[in-house]
């Protein structure tokens, strides 16, 4: 998981606190900060999931990569092995 996932859920939720304690007493300057960093929270939420998102695509194709090669290389023993034969 991305540290701005993290960095984001920690500031939804406490601007959500913020928002109900300034709702709770009235602060519109509180309930305005509260939405602002909730807001903020979301959005590094999204841009973490973005970077786990990239991250597993990078390592998943690595590996298929990884998978690809020992296939080609298995194959390239076979052509031989049967040319081998041949001669």
């Amino acid at each position: 998981m991305d540290k701005q996932r993290v960095k984001g859920a920690i500031d939804n939720v406490v601007g959500g606190a913020k928002r109900h304690v300034g709702n709770l007493t009235g602060d519109t300057r509180t309930q305005v900060e509260g939405v602002a960093q909730q807001i903020k929270g979301k959005v590094e939420t999204a841009v973490g999931k973005v970077k786990d998102a990239a991250r597993d695509a990078r390592d998943n194709a690595a590996a298929q990569h990884q998978t690809n090669e020992e296939a080609a290389r298995e194959n390239r023993k076979i052509i031989v092995a049967e040319d081998r034969n041949i001669i």
